[in-house]
């Protein structure tokens, strides 16, 4: 048995899952994996989140805060952080993307109860939405983040390393732009909230109808990023009238919007943070082909492609679009090919 395993087993005979037959669940983009355990016909779900590439403290954080505002995160059953290894509750197969693809329940419905859980959590206070110490999504987080697209993604695409000069210069383009962005830290931002983290659980009232995924890496942050995240799928299109639909019910539901200006300052930092997060995907998806051998992302760049450009009119974003016009020609502005993937459509 390898010594994996035999960590696992000894934690499990810890708990009252021992000797629990083990399934492997599908597994994401980092370095963890999940299996469903089962026992004497209950259910659960091992994480096992091996140090030192990760650290299951931030997830049982924010698991246990966003229970204790109500929402259907998972009870965490048994826990050795220093292993890192959980046991969580079982939530279920019905991810928003298996029922999306089943087509049982309406689009809207989905989407509508995934809004109103950012409105339900943007609603608090501050100091009970947020809790004390969580990181900020400064200036640093956001300018490491897009800077993925400078050291993966154009590498990648052009076959040949991006020079120090053209990445300053990138970075530069970013800071002139993210400044109404990096000093906001008025929301909990769960980071990755989109369909593939996100469970349809229609027994449970109002927003617990919305079970919540991996959100290990959550922030302060300013509270557009979400929506825009949810709204703006790397791995699928949202139609165009479901998308305003939903921008729509956010912005009534709001109080903080009292006038169209504030209404607008949303908006711009909104796109602001969609070419930031676009970017970053563009070279997180490249990463994991060619560093972690993870080919299957790279489908989707095609489209965060378009997702990207979409923004680049708004004023807020004058200072990227000149970069990009300058530095990315069209012909730079697609799925790249790796050696031994090649390259591929959509």
């Amino acid at each position: 048995m390898p010594e994996r395993d035999r960590t696992i087993e000894a934690f499990l005979d810890r708990t009252e899952w021992r000797g629990a037959r083990r399934a492997p669940l599908a597994g994401d983009a980092s370095f963890r994996r999940y299996e469903r355990l089962h026992k004497d016909g209950r259910v659960a779900v091992l994480m096992d989140a091996p140090p030192p590439d990760e650290d299951v403290r931030p997830f049982t954080r924010i698991a246990r805060h966003l229970a204790g505002l109500g929402f259907s995160a998972p009870q965490i059953l048994a826990e050795d952080a220093d292993a890192g290894l959980l046991i969580l509750e079982d939530l279920g197969d019905d991810t928003y993307t298996n029922v999306l693809t089943i087509g049982d329940v309406p689009e809207i419905d989905l989407y509508s109860r995934a809004v109103d859980v950012l409105i339900d959590l943007h609603s608090r206070p501050l100091d009970e939405a947020v809790p004390a110490g969580l990181p900020a999504y400064d200036e640093d987080r956001l300018l490491s983040e897009t800077a993925l697209f400078t050291d993966w993604y154009l590498p990648a695409i052009r076959g040949t390393a991006t020079e120090a000069g053209e990445r300053q210069s990138y970075l530069e383009a970013w800071r002139a732009t993210l400044t109404p962005v990096a000093n906001d830290t008025s929301a909990l931002i769960l980071r990755d909230y989109h369909v593939d983290n996100l469970i349809w659980l229609p027994s449970r009232p109002g927003v617990k109808a919305c079970g919540l995924l991996d959100f290990q890496d959550a922030v302060a942050g300013a509270p557009a990023y979400d929506l825009m995240s949810l709204l703006e799928d790397a791995r699928r299109d949202v139609d165009a009238g479901l998308r305003a639909a939903m921008i729509d019910r956010y912005h009534a539901a709001l109080p903080r919007f009292t006038n169209d200006a504030d209404w607008q300052a949303f908006l711009a930092v909104f796109a602001v943070l969609a070419v930031q997060r676009h970017a970053k995907v563009i070279g997180i998806f490249t990463r994991l082909c060619v560093r972690d051998a993870k080919p299957d992302y790279l489908v989707h760049i095609p489209r965060v492609w378009g997702l990207l450009e979409s923004h680049l009119t708004h004023p807020s974003l004058a200072a990227l679009r000149d970069w990009f016009d300058a530095h990315v020609p069209k012909s730079e502005r697609g799925m790249p090919s790796i050696p031994g993937i090649g390259a591929a459509s959509e």
